[in-house]
């Protein structure tokens, strides 16, 4: 049996969390965080600026040893940089979309101009405005990544959300531009796009386009082939995987790490090193018992979203966070949940749009009400609570 020393990354508690109604409390989450690091995986992926509770977790878990493991999951902008130090974390994944789809949604300066209001960027956006947003995107980038390291102090990992549907000419710039300063280069497939021939060759290109850099995957199911395609990113030369136990995770669920780890091992005759593999068994039956399953591929279970982060961008274009081009979109409400989670159901859904500051409230009241129920909410459940005055 070959031994190989890539990283498998853990994001259970974060991007597993993230799949729409699930909800873990915070003894599940110590339990499962302890498990985990059991089996010998290299990160443990955790975002800290969700809610209190989370911070919490982080705090606990590095008083308790785990800080070498752990990894907060970090929003641009220096305050959550600092945030993340502060709560004893040495290593962060920093993280953008580098799409032009998610890139022109997302623009600063694109967003106040009105000729573009409305529009994504299927609409012929002219190719100066691509450039602009592109070139924009890197500075930003490199501003954040050189703080985290230079001033921060900390380990630095970047995410490349949506990579898959990235330009590769500006993929490849900014690899470049990022590896001054970063350990790992994770390329997402965050809608679950890719197939495994192409995952193989897109590693590879990537890999004779940049030096200086390690890459990892972090791949979606959407399609049913996050499996397939990072075995074949890593057959490819990717040194780093992110995944959940179990496969959950938004929509369809992430890459299931017990099934890369134990297809590597059968397929390929192929250990990583480090893993205990005997410590596996111990994280899936306890996720079974909880009764938690990723929704399968192409089912209308897989449309739920729960994350503010991503209602944002469906709410303008909803191709955004959906391969499925007929599918339905349903958002829930949960710890997760941002603004624009109570925007979409206002203005897209009963065509009723209520002022900033309500919206603002509804999110701060379901985030606890969440929290302190251990639950998530539908949107009948959230027109109740209107109804009856909860929000004001």
């Amino acid at each position: 049996m070959e031994t190989i020393s890539i990283r498998i990354s853990d994001e259970t508690l974060r991007d597993g969390e993230q799949q729409a109604g699930i909800f873990f409390s915070y003894p599940t989450k110590q339990k499962l965080a302890y498990s985990i690091a059991q089996t010998g995986v290299h990160g443990l992926a955790i975002m800290p600026s969700v809610c209190k509770q989370e911070e919490e977790l982080v705090k606990s878990l590095v008083l308790e040893g785990l800080d070498s493991l752990l990894t907060a999951c970090t929003l641009m902008g220096k305050e959550y940089i600092d945030k993340a130090k502060m709560y004893g974390v040495k290593r962060i994944i920093l993280f953008y979309g580098l799409s032009d789809r998610l890139l022109f949604l997302r623009d600063p300066q694109i967003r106040l101009l009105n000729e573009f209001k409305g529009k994504t960027i299927d609409d012929n956006i002219p190719a100066k405005v691509i450039e602009i947003i592109r070139q924009n995107a890197i500075d930003t980038i490199v501003e954040n990544l050189r703080y985290a390291t230079k001033v921060a102090g900390l380990r630095v990992d970047f995410a490349a959300e949506d990579a898959s549907r990235a330009d590769f000419d500006f993929l490849v710039q900014c690899i470049r531009s990022c590896s001054p300063y970063i350990e790992n280069f994770l390329l997402c497939d965050t809608v679950g796009v890719l197939s495994p021939e192409k995952s193989y060759i897109w590693v590879n290109d990537l890999l004779q386009r940049t030096t200086g850099v390690a890459f990892g995957v972090h791949y979606h199911n959407d399609m049913g082939l996050a499996l397939e395609n990072t075995l074949q990113s890593v057959m490819a030369g990717a040194t780093l995987v992110s995944g959940t136990f179990s496969g959950i995770g938004e929509r369809a669920g992430n890459v299931a790490i017990e099934q890369v780890l134990n297809g590597l091992r059968v397929r390929f005759g192929i250990e990583v090193k480090g893993i205990n593999y005997d410590a596996i068994a111990a994280v899936t039956n306890y996720i079974e018992q909880l009764g938690i399953r990723p929704a399968p591929p192409y089912s209308q279970t897989a449309q739920r979203h729960e994350s503010g982060i991503h209602v944002n961008s469906l709410f303008s274009d909803p191709q955004s966070y959906a391969a499925l081009r007929y599918s339905t979109i349903e958002v829930l409400f949960g710890k997760w949940s941002g603004v624009s989670n109570f925007q979409y159901l206002f203005e897209k859904q009963l065509q009723n749009p209520q002022p900033r500051n309500q919206y603002e409230k509804m999110r701060s009241v379901i985030k606890s009400l969440a929290v302190e129920q251990e639950r998530y909410f539908t949107a009948n459940e959230v027109l109740e609570l209107w109804k009856n005055g909860v929000f004001k």
